[in-house]
């Protein structure tokens, strides 16, 4: 692989051997440092790239759009940049709409390599100039790796026009960008990417546009960063130009650009090829020229806007961390509304389903059909120490009469089961409505997620016939050495089944009241009828069997539920891990940009300031 075949990442992964014998690092001009600094600008770029910040919350928007700046400035120019500091001197020219930038480039050059718009927006897609003996330096590798290249003339806003021409310096590199204020937005974002991705910012503006917001929001950018700039002063009059060019040196010096130097072009006519007299752009095109010609002086304008560059990434880092924070704390607020509000589901159910709350109603009556009569309660209920035998003997229960019982705790078991759910759903619902976030993910859900799923009861009803089929399976192989006795045919599979139902509804005999000693009497009645057949300790443990495999039954139901508000969650991707990944590429950026400027280099003992 060649070295301009070789892509960041590549580079990364393999050592950066090649490349580091051939680069620098403003400070410390060694290898060692160009090969740590790019593979900590690679995972900076990493950690950005997994951030995610899906959830409107304050301030997210601005934060998502500065995270995509930061990659895709690593990626067009400070990664390639600092793996190439060989190559040419990248003069971006940028501008407001109708400021004259193409006619500007034209004329620098001499000849035509961009083509004006007559109509706006003008400039679509960005045009390279480059001296011939340059072509190497901008493959698809080096510079905006995501833009085509291309040698032909077009409109397309995702190709890089390259044009070569003898007439540029070797060294020096000039980009025609799109209008930083074009009515297309796509034309402002490409514009902004270009001028994110330049050594030099030529920024152009006119006599009628150098005090309009949008560039000045350019320019603070720059000097936040420490860009190199130049600022043409285009199409001014000749009257007018010691007046506009005061006031904008004095609004240069105020927002911290005081040192960037200030050209100014007078308005003339512009020749059939649609260039402007020599004599107009002849300080522009000398001082850039002289610029190219110097390689200490463009060395040093690169290293300016690289180092600005990087450290401003690291400062901005941590911004987008502090969002990633609020992300992961909003969705772990979502998921605990979530998982609290089924908990109690399985929570209550659990309870309802062991404290003898099941034992009235329909499930009562039909019990007290399968055991005989009211009679044999009321006295259980003053006289619990029966006798098993005589217990036993008492029960007239018949198949008919089992299967009824069956049936009435099948239809509790299901109603409290979807009440619970029905709850849940509702609990959740309005605990994510008191968030903007929450509101958001509810009404991107694609259904009604303050109710049970549709199909909840159908498989309610599943679970609950399967749990009483696990019932009964239990008993009949508990039972498999006793089917020949008497007390085990006189109550059959399904009388036996019945009676752990019920022992498992009043476990912790909770009902209050008339009702407790019904229930009560239920549950020991049950208990007696179990124990004739099966002994005291296969009964504990049958009916602790019965509990766990009904907890389990209910708890998975719930949670199926739960998935629907969870699943949302998840699929947002946002990662606990994430906010921290990246203040720790920023401060091992950081660390390295100290190491560099503190360290003696190669050439010299001092270092710079950072």
């Amino acid at each position: 692989m060649t070295e301009s075949d070789q892509t960041p990442d590549q580079a990364s992964e393999q050592g950066l051997d090649e490349t580091a014998d051939q680069t620098s690092f403003p400070g410390r001009r060694t290898p060692d440092a160009a090969t740590a600094m790019v593979t900590a600008l690679v995972r900076l770029r990493g950690a950005l790239q997994d951030a995610r910040l899906p959830l409107d919350l304050p301030g997210a928007e601005e934060q998502r759009t500065s995270r995509t700046e930061m990659v895709d400035q690593l990626e067009d120019y400070v990664i390639p940049r600092l793996m190439t500091l060989d190559a040419p001197l990248l003069a971006v020219v940028g501008g407001s709409t109708g400021a004259g930038k193409s006619t500007l480039v034209n004329s620098i050059v001499g000849t035509r390599v961009t083509t004006p718009g007559v109509l706006r927006p003008t400039t679509r897609s960005p045009v390279l100039v480059h001296h011939p003996d340059d072509a190497r330096w901008f493959g698809q590798d080096r510079l905006l790796p995501e833009l085509e290249r291309v040698t032909r003339q077009t409109n397309d806003p995702d190709a890089l026009q390259l044009v070569a021409s003898p007439a540029m310096t070797p060294g020096l590199a000039i980009l025609d960008a799109p209008d930083i204020d074009s009515v297309e937005e796509r034309n402002r974002v490409l514009a902004a990417q270009l001028l994110a991705a330049a050594d030099l910012w030529l920024f152009v503006t006119s006599a009628a546009r150098y005090a309009d917001q949008v560039p000045w929001d350019f320019l603070r950018k720059a000097a936040e960063r420490s860009a190199a700039v130049a600022i043409v002063l285009d199409r001014t009059p000749q009257e007018a130009v010691e007046t506009i060019s005061t006031h904008l040196a004095r609004m240069l010096a105020s927002r911290g650009l005081k040192d960037s130097p200030l050209f100014v072009v007078e308005e003339g006519p512009v020749s059939e090829m649609g260039l402007l007299p020599s004599s107009a752009v002849v300080d522009v095109r000398s001082w850039l020229q002289a610029l190219a010609d110097d390689q200490e002086a463009r060395a040093a304008v690169v290293q300016q806007t690289l180092d600005g560059a990087i450290r401003t990434l690291a400062r901005r880092t941590h911004s987008v961390a502090d969002a990633a924070t609020e992300q992961t704390d909003a969705v772990r607020r979502l998921r605990e509304d979530a998982n609290e509000a089924y908990d109690r589901a399985v929570t209550a159910i659990g309870e309802a389903s062991a404290d003898g709350t099941l034992l009235r109603g329909e499930v009562l009556a039909r019990w007290q059909e399968f055991v005989g009569t009211g009679e044999l309660l009321k006295s259980l209920e003053t006289r619990v120490g029966w006798i098993r035998d005589r217990v036993v003997n008492a029960v007239k229960g018949k198949p008919q009469q089992a299967e009824r019982v069956t049936v009435a705790v099948e239809s509790g078991l299901e109603t409290l089961v979807l009440e619970h759910a029905e709850a849940a759903a509702e609990r959740a619902e309005a605990g994510w409505r008191s968030t903007a976030a929450g509101q958001a993910l509810l009404a991107d859900a694609g259904e009604d997620l303050g109710r049970a799923s549709r199909d909840f009861r159908r498989r309610a009803e599943r679970a609950v016939r399967d749990w009483q089929a696990d019932v009964l399976e239990m008993v009949r192989t508990e039972g498999a050495d006793k089917r020949s006795t008497a007390r085990f045919l006189a109550f059959g599979v399904n009388g036996l089944s019945v009676a752990l139902m019920v022992v498992v509804f009043a476990h912790t005999a909770g009902v209050t009241g008339a009702e407790a000693g019904i229930a009560g009497g239920s549950a020991v009645l049950g208990q007696k009828l179990l124990e004739a057949v099966f002994g005291d300790q296969a009964v504990r443990s049958l009916a602790e069997r019965a509990r766990q495999r009904l907890q389990v039954s209910v708890t998975e139901l719930l949670d199926s539920e739960r998935r629907r508000y969870t699943d949302l969650l998840d699929s947002l991707e946002v990662s606990p891990d994430a906010p921290e990944r990246m203040r720790s590429a920023a401060r091992k950026v950081d660390d390295l940009r100290y190491a560099a400027t503190h360290t003696p280099s190669v050439s010299d003992s001092g270092g710079g300031a950072p």
